[in-house]
């Protein structure tokens, strides 16, 4: 059940049907999209590389990572996704961990990129020659084979390889067209979110619908261009974090704009606020569907529908606005206690899920697979309740992560890295709310006797080692950490701090 099969059927039915384009401009029937993805996928095989073997994607979004995609999957290998906001460094972890044997990047992010292999810039003369093999037969595929190999941090900071499946990624396109929205071939879906994460994996289901797929120009978000989009293509579709839609909305109130053009936009990846959603219903209509889930359980979760984001006339609607919806077709969920025994309604506790979207493991850590996954249980690290109706709301994180602009990150990761900064003592990094990001990261840093510090440095310490975007927004410099008899320190105090300063 390779997931290439969905892309030969389409390109046999209808090869003459618009599959890619760049901006306006099509570049790729889906006959041509699977011929390319079939004579790449040769390419590969003809150069030693074997089922199950992984290949990474260290890009900006291009139109090379469509046929990029199926090509590895035509070929049975699986891909290794890497965010392109990642500093260098971290996706050469990545690389090494997965035993990544190619990559595939974009120079403006992967150049210097190692690995044993080939690594290929995709926007080069060797990259085209791929292309011209001649097409590969689709390799065979077991629904439990590794399909996508997605790594996201722990707790410790250290990430994780989340190993998803070929029956784990065609169980949640087709809970996209059940859960969260019709889709015919009339439809596009634009990629402004990287294509690394959920909007890539979005792409699933409208290759089965034979949809059309846009890379904006920009390469990513840009709310003008993505206007301009809506009304020239009709009927186009997105992925979005909640700090997108909000810019979104702005721009379409400042240019008196309703959203024409746009059908649907799947938000997800961090809290939305409900103001925020309603402001948005307003301005630019029902074309909203929120969808929570995991890397461990990519996009499948809960969803809340377009009709309940906009049934005002229900009696506990502004609960369900500020909910994330209900259970997605393929899952259960249940609200536990620290042993997953289940609580009562409304009483709140983990969230926990089970069902065929759910990742066998981790790539080799048998620990934290253990661990996270118990009883068929996977235990997500949110706490929330479920009402009488089966709505989810989620409550808090029991784990440390900050979510900014639908971007994970991990505390610890920070804080290893500022105690390399010359003269830091202590540090202990918390998320502050923020209304445009979500949430922003602030670092409380203890000096050592004798030493000052500054936030220049300190920034230029964390841009050496880890991604901009998770480097502090703001710093607190103290004298002292709060902390408990056990010597651990208290971030809720940190948390309550912010609150109280903001206040």
């Amino acid at each position: 059940m390779n997931l290439a099969l969905s892309l030969r059927r389409i390109a046999l039915a209808e090869p003459q049907r618009p599959a890619l384009y760049s901006g306006e401009q099509l570049l790729l029937t889906y006959g041509n999209l699977a011929d390319r993805s079939a004579r790449i996928a040769q390419s590969l095989r003809a150069a030693g590389l074997e089922s199950g073997d992984r290949v990474v994607l260290f890009m900006r979004n291009h139109p090379a990572c469509l046929e990029l995609l199926y090509a590895a999957w035509w070929a049975g290998l699986a891909v290794v996704p890497v965010n392109a906001k990642l500093h260098l460094r971290e996706a050469q972890w990545i690389t090494e961990h997965s035993g990544a044997r190619w990559a595939f990047v974009t120079a403006d992010v992967g150049a210097g990129l190692q690995v044993p292999g080939r690594c290929i810039d995709v926007d080069a003369p060797e990259y085209a020659a791929l292309a011209q093999a001649a097409a590969a037969t689709i390799v065979d595929r077991a629904p439990g084979d590794l399909a996508w190999l997605f790594y996201t941090s722990g707790t410790t900071g250290r990430p994780k390889g989340v190993m998803l499946t070929h029956g784990n990624l065609l169980t949640m396109a087709l809970a996209y067209f059940a859960d969260v929205d019709a889709v015919d071939p009339r439809d596009a879906i634009v990629y402004a979110a990287p294509m690394s994460h959920g909007a890539g994996l979005y792409a699933l289901p409208h290759v089965i619908a034979g949809a059309r797929h846009v890379v904006p120009a920009s390469g990513g978000f840009d709310a003008a261009e993505l206007f301009g989009l809506a009304r020239g293509f009709g009927r186009l579709s997105m992925f979005a974090a909640p700090t997108i839609v909000k810019r979104l909305v702005d721009h379409a109130e400042a240019h008196d704009l309703d959203g024409e053009g746009f059908k649907t936009i799947v938000y997800g990846g961090a809290p939305m606020y409900a103001e925020d959603i309603r402001r948005a219903l307003k301005v630019m209509g029902p074309r909203f569907v929120q969808i929570y889930g995991q890397g461990e359980s990519p996009m499948t979760v809960t969803a809340l529908s377009r009709r309940h984001l906009v049934d005002k006339a229900h009696p506990r609607h502004a609960e369900r606005i500020a909910s994330v919806g209900v259970a997605q077709a393929p899952v259960e969920v249940r609200v536990a206690d620290k042993d997953g025994t289940p609580l009562p309604l409304g009483d709140v506790g983990e969230v926990l899920v089970r069902g065929a979207t759910v990742m066998p493991g981790y790539w080799r850590d048998p620990a934290a697979t253990e661990a996270a996954i118990r009883d068929g249980w996977l235990f997500t690290g949110d706490m929330g309740a479920l009402d009488a109706d089966g709505f989810l709301t989620l409550k808090d994180r029991s784990k440390d992560m900050i979510i900014s602009g639908g971007s994970n990150i991990y505390p610890r990761e920070v804080e290893e890295v500022l105690l390399l900064a010359p003269g830091v003592a202590e540090v202990s990094v918390v998320g502050a709310p923020d209304p445009e990001w979500g949430e922003v990261v602030v670092a409380f840093v203890v000096a050592r006797p004798g030493h000052a510090l500054d936030a220049a440095a300190l920034d230029a310490v964390c841009l050496q080692h880890i991604a901009r975007f998770k480097r502090p927004k703001r710093y607190e410099f103290v004298g002292q950490l709060p902390k408990n008899n056990y010597g651990k320190v208290l971030k809720t105090a940190l948390r309550e701090q912010l609150k109280e300063e903001r206040t």
